[in-house]
């Protein structure tokens, strides 16, 4: 779905800009400091440009989450996914590209289950009101996914900005580069030192599954025909698993990916960004076959173990990879990449055109078989 321009929003989001320029226009200017040099990007990037910017993208991050709660993790999960590709270029925000390729948002690893998109629609119009041609999507992605995290419960972690915006997104490039559910403690390791991340950030990072949750055609493999001997994964916790099973209807080939059920990952805490989903991990109480291997493999359950027992450590190191991650072949000179007017498009030089692209999709039950191909497909490890 390409953007909808301002006229196209929603009442709801019209009066929330409003709201927002009456604060803005009373509240005083933040101070400006000197910024401080990190990897390449700056803390405090545009307290001269634009100084209102990240608390601009945290109000509406904030008013956005306390309407709907999963507007939390599907921020840091859009930005996760961004960044894993091709670096923090906010590539996955591309409806079409000047190359005509098909774009990473159209990945079945994407597609429907991408949320919060809109709040970064919310966020870039506002600004761009502010400060034309300014500040980037993929800083707006940066700051939103910590905010996300913020108001999740997450003490708050400093994000540096300068980022600039790719003009190339390939939904190519994503079969067998990134993680999939199917995925186990080796084959998660390889993918994620690949990307300069290491296995400590592997089991940190999945502690974002403490919020959100999955649909039931991602982890039914586990709860129906698990194997020719098991008809459950004997690694689930069996009467959690027979909860599964009444909330998941045994899978059938004319099912509609969109209408499956979104069941929590962690049921006891699911809007909090907390260490209770590595407790649960222990007590095998855990959906994706990627999140039971971290409890199962020797190699990463130790870690496991120490972050359900120290709720401090596990915040402080999740902020810390968050950062890390955000730092991912990130473009920071002019000629690498633009600053997009709007994160759907790429900027059009004067004269320049290049056709509209709307990409078919397809039929939403065969995309099932799809779905599935990718999320199993890749697992060989």
């Amino acid at each position: 779905m390409l953007f909808e321009p301002i006229t196209g929003m929603s009442r709801l989001s019209m009066a929330m800009l409003f709201l927002l320029s009456l604060v803005l226009a009373a509240a005083p200017r933040i101070a400006v400091v000197e910024a401080v040099v990190v990897q390449g990007l700056q803390v405090g990037y545009y307290n001269h440009s634009c100084p209102e910017a990240e608390q601009v993208i945290r109000d509406v991050v904030e008013a956005e989450v306390s309407m709907d709660h999963n507007i939390a993790p599907g921020l840091i999960r859009i930005f996760f996914h961004d960044c894993f590709i091709t670096g923090c270029d906010a590539s996955i925000l591309l409806d079409e590209t000047p190359a005509g390729d098909v774009p990473e948002k159209e990945s079945s690893a994407n597609g429907f289950t991408l949320v919060g998109l809109k709040t970064i629609d919310v966020a870039k119009t506002t600004i761009e009101a502010m400060c034309p041609r300014t500040v980037s999507c993929a800083d707006i992605l940066a700051y939103a996914a910590r905010d996300a995290a913020v108001a999740a419960g997450l003490p708050s972690y400093e994000v540096g900005g300068g980022r600039r915006d790719g003009t190339h997104s390939r939904m190519d490039d994503l079969p067998g580069n990134f993680p999939v559910p199917g995925h186990t403690v080796p084959r998660l390791t390889e993918l994620f030192n690949s990307r300069g991340l290491s296995q400590e950030d592997l089991v940190t990072l999945s502690g974002a599954h403490s919020i959100g949750g999955a649909h039931c055609f991602m982890f039914s493999n586990r709860i129906y025909g698990f194997s020719k001997t098991s008809e459950i994964d004997p690694s689930l916790d069996p009467a959690f698993a027979e909860r599964l099973r009444k909330m998941c209807p045994r899978p059938q080939p004319d099912d509609n990916p969109e209408a499956s059920r979104k069941v929590p990952f962690d049921e006891r805490t699911s809007e909090k960004l907390d260490n209770v989903y590595y407790q649960e991990l222990l007590e095998r109480r855990s959906l994706l076959t990627s999140d039971n291997t971290l409890a199962q493999d020797p190699k990463t359950r130790p870690l496991v173990e120490k972050y359900a027992k120290d709720m401090a450590l596990f915040q402080k190191k999740f902020g810390e990879a968050m950062q890390k991650v955000s730092a991912l072949d990130v473009l920071i000179n002019p000629d690498q990449g633009q600053i997009r007017r709007n994160c759907h498009l790429v900027n059009k030089a004067r004269g320049q055109q290049f056709p509209m692209i709307r990409w078919p999709r397809a039929p939403k039950h065969p995309m099932l078989q799809m779905i599935n191909w990718f999320i199993r497909g890749f697992q060989q490890d």
